[in-house]
């Protein structure tokens, strides 16, 4: 564990504590300062970058093991929730609902899941960089079968290789079905493929754009138009397992025979989707001449439904970000995705949008130099980043505590932790989330929410969070009420604040949990107001507000 570097202006003792609550995971409950004082600080950091190290609570992995859809594979929620939709006679609206009423239940438990684990897991540094690294990969849930797939590509893409290797948690996401539906891949073909027909006709750009600009070398990182068009011909075939064919198993010879993608306008009723600038479709012949036909042939099925269609594939030599890429099949892609996690743009993109979401809205350009060191030291390893973030000045400094705005979904879950709610319904949490601008899996555009001031700060969001700490504080949200057996769950759409009257926090442990560090302004408010108004101020406090 690297030692923490001198510095000249750190924050004082009484409020270490509570800045790595703040940072490192979703705020403090209550006891968490004592744990961290009788362990140490560098101890909990160690403890929390070897999340392996800390035992779950048996009560919270019963909750996640009734949630039967999260260890599902796509393939196998494809058949289980959507094929039923297919085989539905048309004119059968009834039973079309039904079935559909059945599906939302994936959504359900996928955001149950991530709203308990990050109120309740002990693992919080995991649960940050499992939001983290999902928003950075971010896909929309509500675009076609993603609706079905968003939970599994947390579950199965984002969550074990949280604090691993980079290239690991690249390839992770590169080859899931999720990702290659919602930016496009799926239909990436190279022209006058043999198996190019139908919506598998030509180049899709948009995977190949955003692994670029957003999930490695960043806007501004070196490439060009040219390297776009050059990944999307290496990445043509990279799509999803056809209906019908069992992962592991080879694929059907021609890909329009029993075609599994293009029963999804039937079924959705969805339109192209397309991001501004993005898709935009070339029109060039494919590169090189032809290869054997074992290769040309060839089809890979991936463990959770990815699958790789040789005759979709241009098979020509390509030119990306100056290196030559030999035309072979699936192993281009793997060239590819190993130049972009090696590359130096990529330590820079990476360090700089790590360094903003730990330190500052505007990193310490040297914080982020000493961050891209260790990434291109260490192959990647996001760990040993981490390491450094957490051992620096600036971490500690006294300019960068309380300097970052919470986001909607780090206010919500941190007024929970704090008050020590039992939920047993996560409704009015996800409510005030969408209500806040900030649903859970909802971000519609591949760049993922912002977690900077400027963005979240305004007026509008202020009343709602003020409206949000006084239901908590006043006891008047319906977290402890189980879910309806019925209908497994009430609509996330319904109202966010509930009038039935629940336990209200007390609000001297709460000042407690929350390191008593008020300004004398809000110190001397709470203190004047009534008792049963003081807990709804301290959660609506300017110093609650930031971490």
């Amino acid at each position: 564990m690297a030692t923490e570097q001198t510095y000249t202006n750190p924050i004082a003792e009484n409020q270490r504590a509570i800045h790595l609550l703040n940072r490192i995971g979703f705020g403090p409950r209550p006891g968490d300062s004592d744990v961290i004082g009788n362990m140490g600080v560098q101890a909990y950091i160690e403890r929390q970058l070897d999340p392996a190290s800390i035992p779950e609570p048996p009560e919270l992995q019963q909750r996640i093991d009734a949630m039967p859809t999260l260890r599902m594979t796509p393939v196998q929620l494809f058949q289980e929730f959507q094929q039923p939709i297919r085989q539905i006679q048309k004119g059968d609206t009834v039973a079309k609902q039904e079935a559909r009423r059945e599906a939302k239940v994936v959504m359900m438990e996928a955001v149950q899941a991530r709203i308990i684990r990050a109120l309740y897991g002990p693992r919080q540094l995991q649960e940050v960089m499992a939001a983290f690294w999902f928003n950075h990969f971010n896909i929309f849930a509500w675009k076609g079968l993603c609706s079905i797939w968003t939970g599994a590509f947390e579950e199965e893409a984002i969550r074990p290789h949280t604090m691993g290797r980079f290239r690991d948690l690249l390839g992770a996401t590169a080859h899931h079905p999720a990702m290659l539906f919602y930016l496009d891949n799926w239909q990436n073909t190279a022209p006058d493929a043999p198996g190019s027909h139908g919506k598998f006709d030509g180049i899709n750009e948009n995977y190949a754009r955003e692994v670029m600009e957003l999930h490695t070398l960043g806007v501004n990182g070196g490439y060009t138009q040219q390297d776009v068009i050059a990944l999307a011909h290496i990445l043509t075939g990279w799509s999803i397992q056809r209906e019908g064919t069992a992962v592991g198993e080879s694929a059907p010879p021609h890909p329009h025979r029993s075609n599994f993608s293009g029963m999804f306008p039937k079924l959705f009723g969805i339109r192209p989707f397309r991001f501004a600038g993005a898709g935009r479709r070339h029109q060039g012949q494919a590169q090189g001449g032809s290869r054997p036909r074992s290769e040309q042939m060839q089809n890979m099925a991936g463990q959770y439904g990815f699958m790789f269609y040789g005759r979709r594939h241009d098979f020509g030599d390509k030119i990306f970000l100056g290196r030559e890429i030999e035309g072979r099949g699936l192993g281009e892609g793997e060239e590819a995705l190993d130049i972009l996690a090696r590359s130096q743009a990529t330590a820079n993109h990476l360090s700089y949008e790590l360094a903003q979401y730990f330190v500052a809205d505007d990193p310490p350009p040297a914080l982020v130099e000493r961050m891209a060191a260790r990434y291109l030291a260490s192959d990647g390893n996001i760990r040993d980043v981490l390491e450094v973030v957490f051992g620096s000045g600036e971490f500690w400094d006294k300019r960068n505590y309380s300097n970052k705005f919470k986001t909607p979904y780090e206010y919500v879950i941190s007024a929970a932790r704090a008050t020590d709610a039992q939920v047993l319904n996560v409704n009015p949490l996800a409510g005030t989330m969408a209500a806040l601008g900030m649903p859970l899996y909802g971000c519609q555009t591949p760049d993922g929410y912002k977690n900077t001031t400027e963005a979240w700060l305004n007026p509008d969001a202020m009343m709602l969070r003020l409206s949000f700490a006084t239901a908590l504080g006043k006891g008047r949200l319906q977290l402890g009420h189980p879910v309806d057996p019925e209908t497994r769950m009430p609509s996330f759409r319904t109202a966010a604040f509930a009038t039935d009257e629940t336990s209200a926090p007390e609000p001297a442990q709460l000042a407690i949990t929350l390191g008593d560090l008020f300004s004398p302004r809000t110190a001397e408010v709470i203190e004047g107001a009534p008792p049963n108004l003081r807990a709804p101020l301290i959660l609506g406090s300017p110093e609650f507000m930031m971490r």
